[in-house]
């Protein structure tokens, strides 16, 4: 018997496999299969609401690709033909695969033959029977997307139908920062953006928070509006994910994170919406 799966829960341990791991996910409103590269807890970034322990920076390992292909062929007939839903005690309208996503404990494009595992993974889900009917989704902070090895696993991904879901917290050098221990630049990001979004279908997934008592600034507001009208201006990309935090991170700044109230997020979906984007919100 299985532990309840639950949207606060993305243990990529819970099922005992080294790369996948199943996740409820508020945001495509069913069953996620999580893809986990960095097995050992590194990533280029380190984000203060990250909730990997022990995250170290770096790159993901060497890939063991037998081990990737047979543990998702196993996991996705377990799924599809087993009793997986009644053991983890799965709710009737949530029994859908919705999407299988590459994301993990880390930065998943820091892996050196990502394309090979993208352009795998693509190949058993669809033997499989749940690609095309289920996304086939890569999240990523992007800022390795202007390696070509990198653009190489998108244009795979592409293939597939896929689409990447790239974050952007901040479109302020401070904020990014302070948010991600990042140093990349905005511009670099934006550029990034765009690279993404000429070789596939791109999203941008934002995560809004109070923190340090300090809810929305209005300078980060008014400049990630400025960075979408640059983005309209030169690229296609038109979904915004927007979503506050709803697992407690494990860095050190935990205590001073908070939920930014609904309210705040749905208000400022409305000032995104006015300028030609469409808006989902996670609260």
């Amino acid at each position: 018997m299985g532990s309840k799966l639950s949207v606060n829960s993305h243990r990529a341990d819970i099922i005992g496999l080294t790369y996948i791991y199943p996740v409820l996910s508020r945001r495509a409103g069913g069953l996620s299969i999580g893809i986990n590269f960095n097995t050992n807890n590194t990533c280029n970034w380190r984000c203060v609401y990250c909730q990997v322990p022990n995250l170290t920076l770096g790159a993901a390992p060497a890939i063991d690709f037998a081990l990737l292909a047979a543990e998702l062929r196993q996991f996705l007939a377990d799924v599809l033909h087993g009793d997986f839903y009644d053991r983890f005690e799965v709710d009737a309208d949530k029994r859908v695969i919705k999407d299988i996503a590459i994301a993990g404990n880390g930065e998943p494009t820091t892996l050196k033959e990502f394309a090979r595992a993208v352009g795998l993974i693509g190949q058993i889900a669809t033997e499989a029977g749940v690609f095309p009917a289920s996304d086939y989704v890569l999240i990523t902070n992007g800022s390795l997307l202007h390696q070509p090895r990198v653009q190489e696993g998108l244009r795979v991904l592409n293939a597939y139908h896929g689409q990447v879901w790239f974050k952007f917290d901040s479109a302020t050098e401070a904020g990014r920062l302070l948010v991600n221990n990042s140093g990349q630049s905005c511009q670099a990001a934006v550029q990034n953006v765009l690279t993404a979004s000429q070789l596939c279908k791109t999203k941008l997934q934002t995560c809004l928070f109070d923190f340090a008592g300090r809810g929305l600034p209005e300078s980060e507001k008014q400049a990630y509006l400025a960075m979408l009208r640059q983005l309209k201006d030169h690229c296609n990309v038109r979904q915004i994910m927007l979503y506050t935090i709803a697992r407690p991170s494990v860095q050190p700044e935990a205590a001073q994170l908070a939920k930014l109230p609904v309210e705040e997020l749905a208000a400022f979906a409305e000032e995104i919406r006015q300028l030609g984007f469409t808006v989902s919100v996670s609260g």
